[in-house]
């Protein structure tokens, strides 16, 4: 019994370990110190064009139909740190992601929005 309480706690607090919901100035912080970090940039190929993107970021559009087959593809080890518009779909996007064996995914909370409106580093695409 108190083998199963004990297993059970590890499996919370891990879960609880693994998924976070940051602002722009902590995600930055965290990516920038993390060796095993990829950025994801979840945003249609339309909103990357007109605003830009976090630099590096590999792009994903979370409403493509295929969407789910190549987060399937990646290593599933490395730490992933996701943004979206607004931190909706991102935070879809890691919900699905920690369900579908991916062990550390980051949110920025409120978006590229608030990154961008925070002044960070914003690669643009022409």
């Amino acid at each position: 019994m108190k083998k199963n309480i004990i297993m059970m706690f590890f499996t919370c607090a891990t879960t609880y370990m693994a998924q976070i919901n940051v602002s722009a100035d902590e995600f930055e912080k965290k990516l920038k110190s993390d060796k095993n970090a990829v950025c994801i940039d979840l945003r249609t190929p339309e909103e990357i064009k007109k605003h830009g993107k976090i630099p590096l970021a590999i792009e994903i559009d979370w409403l493509s139909n295929d969407s789910e087959q190549k987060l399937s593809a990646l290593d599933k080890s490395k730490n992933y740190y996701v943004y979206c518009a607004g931190g909706g779909r991102s935070a879809e996007a890691m919900e699905w992601m920690l369900k579908n064996g991916f062990k550390n995914v980051i949110n920025l909370e409120k978006g590229f929005n608030e990154w961008k409106k925070k002044g960070k580093k914003v690669e643009e695409l022409k």
